[in-house]
């Protein structure tokens, strides 16, 4: 994993909102930035620097691009975290 990338992208509170909202489903990039009052191109650099920390995958389907969490990241991130705590991540 690639931990530095991934804590810059977690450490924007867009970036985690995008995360939020993805967590229900896939998303284009349209309704994510229907959930913000900021700029397509915007949206764009968060979904940008989320793709290449490896947080979400995208689909393109027809005309749409489709995001969605990357579970297997997200599964690894709370592995890593996991073991700081000293938990069995077998329990």
């Amino acid at each position: 994993m690639k931990f530095q990338r991934t804590f810059k992208a977690l450490s924007d509170l867009t970036r985690r909102e995008i995360l939020n909202l993805l967590k229900e489903g896939p998303l284009t990039a349209g309704e994510i930035a229907g959930h913000f009052k900021i700029s397509g191109a915007t949206v764009s650099h968060h979904l940008s620097i989320l793709k290449e920390a490896g947080l979400i995958l995208d689909d393109r389907q027809g005309k749409y691009i489709y995001y969605e969490l990357n579970m297997s990241v997200v599964d690894e991130l709370l592995g890593w975290i996991s073991a700081l705590k000293g938990e069995d991540q077998n329990e």
